[in-house]
């Protein structure tokens, strides 16, 4: 059976449709002022998608013994949530106002482009991702990204990732790139073009790119709950 898991803020909801309203408008002082009752029309379904996210992510700060808390002066929270109330507004409204603001506000906050109209998984984290370009690939489910890290195109073709991806500080995954699940690509790694099977770490950078299999899976490294021996000291 399993077990319920629990899901609090630093902010309550009005709180948080103020604060983010207020972060916009003093960054983008236009006309189009943002007020927190537009906020507000989304945020339910924007937080239940971060709840489910962040369920699945039994690491400290995320998930511990389920229970999930979501910490508005945490940036790698705050920068999941930007991303999930971009794309929550734009795919309830198909609006792209407000969007847009939050999207440009997730690169002043945290240096990172992760447009809001990119279909990141269910369950996905980003790990400190100060100068991450996460472009509009298919992501399957459960994918971690940090600092650094470049997904994008050639010749408008995006990358396909299968279940279970992690991408080390400075990992870059271009074109026609086609991953099984399972796979970790390495600090600096660099691949363009390449199928990559399941169950590899990718090291090294194109042309001289290496691949290996790899001991454990995405989910035993990222998602899934530690052994008692490897648990996060309290």
């Amino acid at each position: 059976m399993s077990q319920t898991v629990t899901f609090d803020m630093t902010l309550s909801a009005d709180a948080l449709a103020l604060y983010i309203s207020q972060l916009v408008n003093t960054h983008f002082p236009d006309d189009n002022v943002v007020d927190p009752s537009q906020i507000m029309e989304h945020l339910p379904s924007a937080l239940e998608r971060l709840s489910t996210c962040m369920s699945g992510i039994h690491r400290k700060y995320f998930n511990e013994s389920n229970h999930v808390r979501f910490d508005h002066m945490n940036s790698d929270h705050m920068a999941m949530f930007l991303y999930l109330l971009g794309n929550t507004i734009w795919n309830e409204s198909g609006g792209v106002a407000i969007p847009t603001k939050l999207f440009y506000l997730n690169k002043v906050m945290h240096a990172v482009d992760l447009y809001f109209s990119v279909k990141m998984p269910e369950v996905f984290v980003l790990v400190h991702p100060v100068g991450s370009v996460i472009g509009n690939a298919h992501y399957g489910n459960y994918v971690a990204i940090y600092q650094g890290c470049t997904v994008g195109a050639v010749d408008g073709v995006y990358p396909v990732f299968g279940e279970g991806a992690i991408l080390f500080a400075g990992a870059t995954v271009l074109g026609e790139t086609v991953c099984g699940d399972n796979v970790v690509f390495a600090a600096r790694s660099f691949v363009i073009n390449r199928r990559v099977p399941a169950d590899s770490v990718v090291t090294g950078a194109f042309p001289n790119e290496r691949i290996s299999l790899s001991p454990r899976t995405v989910r035993e490294r990222m998602f899934d709950p530690l052994p008692r021996e490897e648990k996060f000291p309290t």
